[in-house]
């Protein structure tokens, strides 16, 4: 099993040779997608969704294109949200935002090339598993966006279900489907994703100051990080397979909600 540094450094080479481009009649636009995915950033959907694949047994490197497809559709939402029309935020990662650097049209656009090359690396696999998979989540993801944007009345961990889990849950249900997992068996590694990727985005609300801080203070927010967290360990227990470096992961975010 390798060590979640060896996945993130597998990744990391894998998407440095991954030619991002829409079309070769526009080559300045190459430069607007590989923009936002060089910043870099965790990583965390691709390293899961390569740790999960190793522990159900599907070697890291045939899982490379579904991780870097993850990565991609998280990107294009990174760009998107950072638009003046949405959360207008002018930095991402110490960096301009895609659209302060290339002008909101280009990024716009740099954007729904990335959403369409990442189905285009799943669409490389025999199996349409990793296509639908990423489809449903990306659909629910928007979903969780337009909830947010309208101010819907909806529960603040059901909103962090869509916006931030459902991409967690693709990245292992990429592995899962990969693997051939019973849908039975897949049962507790998708509990495990949801409260996964609830506790990442209760802790990115600690870190920041906002969301789940703002809403109910922030102790409040920090048990509601250990409860996840806790769902996280429990459903991960019920997991039959070698899960020990997943439980890495999820301890090391587990340890940053404090």
């Amino acid at each position: 099993m390798q060590a979640p540094d060896e996945l993130r450094e597998l990744f990391e080479e894998y998407l440095a040779r991954l030619p991002l481009h829409a079309t070769p009649e526009a080559p300045g636009l190459d430069d607007a997608m590989r923009y936002p995915v060089a910043a870099g950033g965790k990583r965390l959907r691709p390293v899961l969704c390569l740790a999960v694949g190793e522990a159900v047994g599907v070697e890291p490197r045939e899982l490379l294109p579904a991780a870097a497809a993850v990565e991609l559709v998280h990107t294009f939402s990174l760009v998107h949200d950072d638009l003046p029309a949405l959360d207008d935020d002018a930095t991402r990662r110490g960096s301009p935002s895609a659209h302060v650097r290339f002008g909101e049209a280009v990024a716009i656009l740099a954007g729904d090339a990335l959403l369409a090359q990442a189905f285009e690396l799943t669409a490389s696999y025999e199996s349409a598993a990793p296509t639908r998979e990423l489809a449903r989540a990306t659909l629910e993801m928007i979903g969780g966006q337009y909830l947010d944007v309208t101010r819907a009345d909806v529960d603040l961990l059901d909103l962090h279900r869509l916006k931030s889990a459902r991409l967690y849950g693709a990245a292992i249900g990429c592995a899962l489907s990969l693997a051939d997992v019973d849908p039975a068996e897949q049962v507790s590694w998708r509990d495990f994703a949801d409260a996964f990727g609830r506790l990442f985005q209760l802790v990115d609300d600690l870190h920041d100051g906002d969301g789940a801080v703002l809403e109910h203070g922030e102790e409040a927010a920090r048990e509601l990080a250990r409860g996840q967290a806790h769902q996280a360990r429990e459903a991960l227990s019920r997991v039959h397979a070698e899960t020990a470096v997943v439980a890495t992961l999820l301890e090391d975010l587990a340890r940053q909600a404090g």
